[in-house]
């Protein structure tokens, strides 16, 4: 089969490797769709693991099944988690399941950017969902996404009549709008640097500010003279950071969405922060509850994803889907068809 190589972003290559071998109780997936992840192109997050075959946002067909399993049968459509935690350490049992150890050592086989993947037992077990009819293979890439920004929004404690402040209006960002739209919160303030992203985060529903403004005066002027209740970054720059401090309310809450590398330092604001009694929370990816209810909002349309994908690509053209990905401009979701 064919499976797309990570070495860097400007160096990822086609080869052939076997089919993977599935145990008794694995499942062997055919990829349909695979979306490229922001994370995908942070070439300093990626190369440490190079090469490899990435992609985790996929859906797809169980072509094989191991003869234990039960609750999925060759034809089924799913989706598949590449991460997922054991749900019995102390953490998973506080609600905590993403800073789960058994979460970062489990993946499939060999990544969603490949013709094939082998699901192991645990993923199997915590992380394959069957896809409902009303959701299609290319909606299937949404799930994981859209499950990191239930997550997220549940940790921050979003509430109907806040005044949240999106910063950076990529696929995070456009998620983020969409799921606080559905949820009737009462008002949406988004920045970017790309008129073209602006212009789409309009068209969901927030009002806009070019991130090269005085953001937090801006806020105020929107928002009646007040600042943000909730601010959630989903960018690395880190002008997001130092407007994000600038613009959250007091007694409000920033959400940080997105990871700096490992040697970044951000000065904090302490005194400002602490007299402001703003609340700081991180989020990292999705688990099971997420998943289940990103796949009911895809079903029933509460959220609508398919005007976000900008690009179809087979996985031959995957070296111009990372360079749209990175470049971030006129592009938004780029999916990969590694059947093509």
């Amino acid at each position: 089969m064919r499976v797309a190589v990570y070495y860097n972003n400007r160096d990822i290559r086609i080869e052939e490797k076997p089919i993977p071998q599935i145990g008794d109780d694995e499942l062997l997936v055919k990829v349909v769709a695979s979306g490229i992840c922001g994370s995908d192109v942070m070439e300093w997050y990626r190369i440490k693991s190079a090469p490899r075959v990435l992609g985790h946002e996929i859906s797809g067909e169980v072509v094989r099944t191991g003869k234990n399993v039960k609750n999925f049968k060759a034809g089924d459509r799913v989706f598949v988690s590449h991460h997922v935690p054991c749900n019995e350490c102390k953490y998973c049992k506080k609600g905590y399941h993403t800073v789960c150890e058994t979460l970062k050592k489990t993946n499939f086989d060999p990544g969603g950017f490949s013709e094939y993947l082998r699901v192991p037992e645990i993923n199997v077990k915590f992380g394959t969902f069957l896809l409902p009819d009303e959701v299609s293979y290319e909606e299937g890439t949404f799930i994981e996404p859209l499950g990191c920004v239930i997550r997220g929004q549940r940790f921050a404690g979003i509430k109907k009549d806040d005044t949240v402040l999106v910063i950076g209006s990529g696929i995070a960002g456009i998620l983020h709008i969409k799921l606080l739209s559905s949820n009737g919160i009462r008002k949406i303030i988004a920045t970017d640097i790309s008129e073209y992203r602006l212009d789409f985060a309009r068209r969901c529903g927030a009002e806009v500010i070019h991130a090269s403004d005085n953001v937090s005066e801006r806020v105020k002027e929107i928002n009646d003279g007040y600042l943000a209740d909730v601010v959630i970054v989903n960018t690395t720059a880190l002008v997001a950071f130092e407007q994000a401090f600038a613009a959250v309310d007091r007694a409000g809450t920033l959400l940080l969405f997105a990871p700096t590398a490992p040697d970044i330092r951000i000065p904090l604001p302490l005194f400002d922060l602490y007299f402001k009694g703003v609340k700081i929370v991180f989020s990292y990816a999705a688990v099971e509850p997420d998943i289940i209810e990103a796949i009911e909002l895809l079903k029933t349309k509460k959220i609508y994803v398919t005007d976000m994908i900008t690009h179809r690509l087979g996985l031959n053209d995957i070296k111009k889907g990372f360079e749209l990905v990175e470049k971030a401009d006129r592009s938004l979701k780029v999916i990969i068809e590694p059947q093509r």
